[in-house]
C-alpha cells in the first residue's frame, strides 16, 4: 500500500487545480432537473442533446452539473481542470504512459478540448483548462464583485460544487493512481485490520478532500457513491430536510456530523436515482503542506463516520449507481 507521507523525497505534482463539474445519468430527467431547479436553487446553464447543464450560485464556471438522459441512473463523466494548458499537456502525456488514458476529446458545452482517461475501477475522468466561465444575466448579477451570481430566491439553494464520492472494487489501487498520477495528496483514510484500505479521502484543494474512495460492499467496479454540494451555513441542512420531507424526496442520513472532515452533512436520493450529500459547513481545511494523513481503524470507524446523529443504514455501504440488486463478489464494508 502506497504511503504518501512516506515520499519525502517526491516533488509536489499541482497540475490538477480542482473538482470542476460532474454529470450524472438519470432515467428521470424531468424530476431530476426539478429536484435540482426547484429544491436546491441550481440556474440551467444550457441544454444539449439528451443533456441539461446546470450550476449552483457560486460555481464559478457556466455549469458544474450535467444531466444526462440514461435508462438507468450513474455517474457519467467526471471533469477536473488543469493547472495551465501545460500542466493539462504533462498530465495527459503521464495518463497515456500509465495505461489508464483514452485520449482527446472535441470541446463539449462551455469548454474546450479535454483528454479522457478512466480510474483503475473504470469511471469516466477528463482534464481540461480552456473552460466558458459562469454567464449571468443582468438581472441575476450580485451586488458582491466577489460572487457570480445572486442568492436564488428558490428552494434552499447550494453554493458550489465540492466533492464526489467513489464506490470501487480496491480503494487502495484507485487512490494511488490519483496521488502518483494526478498529485492529489491523501487526508484521511481508514484502515482494516489486515491492512487493508476501506475508503480514503484525497484533494487537490485545502478542502479536506476533493474525491473519496469507498470499497464497494457489493464488488462491483465503477460506481457512484455520492455528489456533494456545499451550502455554506448548517442550519441550511435543517431547511432542506424540511423541504425534502414536504416534497417527498428520501431522506437517507441526517442531518448529522461527520468525524472525517468534520463536515455537517445530510444525504437524499434525487429522484433519477443518484445519491446527493450536501454539507452545511466546509468541515475543516488543509494548508500546511507536509500534512501527516490520518488513519482511522475499524475499531474508531462509528466515531470517524458519524460524530454527531444517527448511524447509518446499512444501505449506506451498499447503494450505489448504477444500482446492483445483488451481491456480485465477497466484499464486505460494515
Amino acid at each position: 500500500m502506497t504511503d504518501q507521507s512516506k515520499k519525502k523525497s517526491a516533488e509536489p505534482v499541482f497540475d490538477v487545480a480542482q473538482l470542476a463539474a460532474i454529470e450524472l445519468f438519470s432515467p428521470k430527467m424531468d424530476e431530476s432537473i426539478s429536484f435540482f431547479t426547484n429544491l436546491l436553487g441550481m440556474k440551467e446553464a444550457g441544454r444539449s442533446g439528451r443533456s441539461v447543464y446546470l450550476r449552483g450560485y457560486e460555481d464559478p464556471y457556466r455549469y458544474s452539473l450535467k444531466i444526462t438522459e440514461h435508462s438507468q441512473a450513474g455517474m457519467g463523466t467526471c471533469t477536473f481542470r488543469a493547472s495551465s494548458e501545460q500542466a493539462l499537456q504533462r498530465r495527459a502525456t503521464v495518463l497515456k504512459d500509465s495505461g489508464l488514458g483514452v485520449g482527446w476529446r472535441g470541446g463539449d458545452l462551455g469548454k474546450g478540448n479535454s483528454y479522457r482517461f478512466k480510474s483503475p475501477d473504470g469511471h469516466d475522468m477528463e482534464l481540461v483548462w480552456d473552460v466558458e466561465y459562469a454567464q449571468v444575466a443582468p438581472e441575476d448579477k450580485s451586488p458582491l464583485l466577489n460572487r457570480p451570481s445572486k442568492r436564488p430566491a428558490q428552494g434552499i439553494p447550494v453554493r458550489r460544487l465540492d466533492h464526489v464520492n467513489l464506490l470501487c472494487s480496491n480503494v487502495t489501487k484507485n487512490k494511488d493512481a490519483f496521488l502518483d498520477l494526478l498529485g492529489f495528496r491523501l487526508s484521511e483514510h481508514i484502515v482494516a485490520g489486515d491492512g487493508s484500505e476501506i475508503a480514503a479521502w484525497t484533494r487537490v484543494t485545502s478542502l479536506a478532500h476533493d474525491v473519496a474512495f469507498m470499497l464497494d460492499a457489493t464488488g462491483s467496479r465503477g460506481r457512484l457513491h455520492h455528489v456533494c454540494y456545499w451550502y455554506g451555513y448548517p442550519q441550511h441542512l435543517m431547511d432542506v430536510a424540511d423541504l425534502f420531507a414536504e416534497n417527498n424526496i428520501t431522506v437517507e442520513a441526517g442531518p448529522g456530523k461527520h468525524g472525517i472532515s468534520q463536515a455537517n452533512f445530510l444525504y437524499c436520493i434525487e429522484p433519477g436515482g443518484n445519491r446527493v450529500e450536501l454539507f452545511g459547513d466546509a468541515g475543516y481545511l488543509i494548508f500546511d503542506p507536509a500534512w501527516k494523513p490520518i488513519t482511522w481503524t475499524e475499531a474508531e470507524l462509528a466515531r470517524g463516520i458519524i460524530w454527531i446523529g444517527s448511524s447509518l443504514p446499512a444501505e449506506f455501504f451498499r447503494y450505489g449507481t448504477p444500482i446492483v440488486h445483488e451481491s456480485v463478489g465477497s466484499v464486505a464494508a460494515e
